[in-house]
C-alpha cells in the first residue's frame, strides 16, 4: 500500500484522543495522528510525517470543517500548524484539556497495564494544580533557542525554531528575566550563545544561563549536560561558564541546586506532590524510607523529618551534581544520606544486605523504572509505595509488573502539572495485595 504522502491534503472526521497531543483519524484503511484537532471534528488535514512502513502518518488540521464546541481560539499567536511545538490542546477549552488528559490515562491502563483502572480506583479526574493563571504563565524553566541573536521556541518535531517575542504559558518571572527582549543590534549576550535556560525560581531573581556548542572531545563525544532536565546529546548545548543556583522553598524547607538541575516546572507542583505523597506514605517515627530519583532530597527531606532519628531515609540518585545537593539538605537529620548511584545498582546492593524498606517513593524519568527496579522494589517489603510519574505510558507498565510482584494500585491522581501540553502528572499509591 502506497498511502498517504507528505504534504497531502485529505478530509477526516476525527476519532478519539491518543497519547502525545494528537486524536486518531483513518483514511482508505490508514491511521493518522491528528494534531490541532479535537475528537468528532471534521478537519482537512495535511501530512506531515510517514511512519515506517507507512502504516500510520502524522498530520496537521490545517481547516476545521465541523468544529467540537469545546474548540476555542488559541491565546498564543504562536500556536498552530507549522509553528512553535511547545502547546499542544491550546485549541480546546481547560475543561476539555484535562478531559483529554484523563481519558488518556485510562486508555494507557487499559492498553498497557491491562487493567480497567476507573473500576480499579474510582472515576480518573484530570485536577488542576495552583499556581497558574488559568493554564498559562506557569512554565517555571525555560529553554530558549538563539537565532540571529533572537530568541525562539522549536516547531513540533523539528529543529526549526519559531521567533518568539513571548511564551504564554511561561511564568512571569522568565518574562521579567528580559530574555524575550533579547535584540541582536544591542549585544548583550556573546556570539557563541545559541540558546538560554531561564529559571525563575521560587525564591530570588530569575537568573539565565547562556549555552554555546559543545566542545569536540576525542571519540566525537560532548560531555552530558547535569541533571535529569534534559536528555543530553552530542550536539546538546553546553553552559557558557559556571552555572549558577537558585533557591526553591516547599514548605518550611528550602533546597539550593543548580539552575539546571531538575525541579517540577510548575509553580505549585513541588508542594502538591509532597504533600500527597506525605499523606498516602503517612511515615511513621522508626521507619525506613527510600526515595528512588530523589534528585535534590525534595522528598526525602520531609520524610526524614517524618522518621525521625530512630528511623531511616535513603535517597538514591544517579546524577551526582543532584546527589550533592540532597546531601546537603538532609545534613540537618544525620539519620538521612544521600547515596550517588542507578538506582538499580542501588536496590541489588540493598537487597545482597538484606535491608528492608516500610515506605518508598518511586519518582523515575519519562521512561519510568523498568522491570528490574520495580521487582528489586518489591522484594524490600514495602508497606506502601508512591510512584511520582511524568508519562502515563510508563507508569501503567511499571503498575503492571508491579501487580506481578504483589504490589497492588490503591490509589491514582491525575495531575495537570503542564497545562496546554499533553503532558500529565500522575500519582499512584501501590499497597500490597
Amino acid at each position: 500500500m502506497t498511502g498517504l504522502q507528505v504534504g497531502d491534503v485529505v478530509t477526516v472526521t476525527v476519532g478519539d484522543v491518543a497519547h502525545g497531543g494528537h486524536c486518531v483519524a483513518r483514511h482508505e484503511g490508514q491511521v493518522l495522528f491528528v494534531r490541532h484537532t479535537l475528537p468528532g471534528e471534521v478537519v482537512a488535514v495535511r501530512v506531515t510525517e510517514v511512519g515506517s512502513g507507512a502504516r500510520f502518518v502524522r498530520a496537521d488540521a490545517v481547516e476545521v470543517l465541523t468544529a467540537s464546541p469545546e474548540r476555542v481560539e488559541p491565546p498564543c499567536p504562536y500556536a498552530g500548524p507549522g509553528r512553535c511545538g511547545g502547546c499542544d490542546w491550546q485549541h480546546a477549552t481547560l475543561e476539555e484539556q484535562r478531559r483529554l488528559k484523563a481519558r488518556v490515562v485510562v486508555e494507557q491502563f487499559t492498553r498497557l497495564a491491562r487493567l480497567d483502572v476507573e473500576e480499579h480506583v474510582g472515576p480518573v479526574v484530570c485536577e488542576a494544580v495552583p499556581g497558574d493563571q488559568q493554564g498559562l504563565r506557569w512554565r517555571t524553566r525555560v529553554e530558549l533557542a538563539l537565532r540571529g541573536g533572537r530568541p525562539g521556541l522549536r516547531a513540533h518535531r523539528s529543529h526549526e525554531v519559531v521567533p518568539v517575542d513571548d511564551c504564554l504559558i511561561a511564568h512571569p518571572g522568565v518574562v521579567r528575566s528580559g530574555v524575550f527582549d533579547t535584540d541582536p543590534s544591542r549585544g548583550q549576550l556573546p556570539r557563541t550563545v545559541v540558546a538560554v535556560d531561564v529559571v525563575a525560581p521560587s525564591v530570588g531573581a530569575p537568573v539565565l544561563v547562556p549555552l554555546a556548542p559543545p566542545a569536540p572531545r576525542r571519540g566525537g563525544h560532548a560531555p552530558a549536560s547535569g541533571g535529569r532536565r534534559r536528555r543530553a546529546t552530542r550536539d546538546s548545548p553546553v553552559p557558557l561558564g559556571p552555572v549558577p543556583t537558585v533557591t526553591e522553598r516547599v514548605g518550611d524547607h528550602e533546597f539550593v541546586l543548580s539552575a539546571r538541575s531538575f525541579w517540577q516546572v510548575h509553580p505549585g507542583a513541588a508542594t502538591t506532590f509532597t504533600d500527597q505523597v506525605l499523606t498516602w506514605l503517612d511515615p511513621q517515627p522508626g521507619e525506613r524510607a527510600l526515595d528512588l530519583y530523589a534528585g535534590v532530597g525534595l522528598f526525602a527531606v520531609p520524610l526524614a523529618e517524618r522518621v525521625g532519628p530512630t528511623g531511616a531515609v535513603l535517597a538514591v540518585e544517579a546524577d551526582r551534581e543532584a546527589a550533592a545537593s540532597a546531601a546537603g539538605h538532609l545534613e540537618p537529620w544525620p539519620w538521612a544520606s544521600s547515596l550517588a548511584a542507578p538506582t538499580e545498582w542501588a536496590l541489588t546492593d540493598l537487597l545482597a544486605s538484606n535491608e528492608r524498606a516500610d515506605v518508598v517513593v518511586l519518582d523515575p524519568p519519562r521512561t519510568g523504572a523498568g522491570r528490574a527496579v520495580v521487582e528489586a522494589l518489591a522484594q524490600l517489603g514495602p508497606r506502601a509505595v508512591v510512584y511520582v510519574a511524568c508519562d502515563p505510558a510508563a507508569l501503567a507498565r511499571d503498575v503492571a509488573i508491579a501487580r506481578e510482584c504483589g504490589l497492588e494500585l490503591a490509589a491514582l491522581r491525575v495531575l495537570d502539572a503542564f497545562p496546554m501540553t499533553h503532558h500529565v502528572e500522575c500519582l499512584a499509591l501501590l499497597l500490597p495485595a
